[in-house]
């Protein structure tokens, strides 16, 4: 179970937070970019702001609730404005799956790489042990990005996307020390 309690988590180049209503109509331009439309598999074909506003009061609230979903912001850490998604999802006992995307005008700057840091620090304080993901093998910025960031590359498999798409897939795992828990 994931313990969002923790959140907000900060580095030098993102924030990791639970989304907000201010963070909606950033979210849904951001969904359009061809490349987040092309390599993110996101679940909806298509998002309007009031569509994520809805999520954020439904789904989005309900799995921060339950511990067993985590569709987070990446914001910038000097204007806490909205320039990613990062969501923790497929939570068990000792792992959790992430899934990461950035949009275009804050590429390049770290804030992947700090985003999937600051995920393992939350699933290192949740008690989790492993941090998967999985990546189209075209995509080759977030194969840098989690490889970069600690994940081992493992087995290429098809497999069903988030979208609901059956695609060929390269698995990533990450292995988190334990620690001890914070009061």
């Amino acid at each position: 179970m994931l313990h969002v309690g923790y959140l907000p988590l900060r580095q030098d180049r993102a924030v990791l937070r639970a989304m907000e209503h201010k963070d909606a109509a950033a979210y849904a331009v951001g969904a359009d970019d061809p490349l987040v439309r092309e390599f993110a598999h996101l679940p909806e074909p298509e998002y309007t702001e009031a569509s994520v506003s809805r999520l954020i009061d439904g789904v989005i609230r309900e799995g921060l609730t339950r511990g067993d979903l985590a569709v987070l912001t990446v914001a910038d850490p000097g204007t806490d404005e909205f320039i990613g998604s990062l969501v923790l999802f497929n939570v068990d006992t000792e792992a959790a799956e992430v899934g990461f995307w950035v949009r275009p005008d804050h590429r390049g700057r770290g804030a992947a790489h700090a985003s999937l840091s600051l995920a393992s620090t939350l699933i290192q304080r949740s008690g989790l042990t492993r941090l998967t993901a999985r990546t189209v093998p075209e995509n080759l910025g977030a194969q840098r990005v989690l490889e970069r960031a600690g994940f081992t590359r493992g087995a290429r498999a098809r497999s069903m996307a988030p979208s609901g798409e059956e695609v060929l897939l390269l698995h990533y795992s990450r292995e988190i020390r334990p620690s001890a828990p914070l009061p």
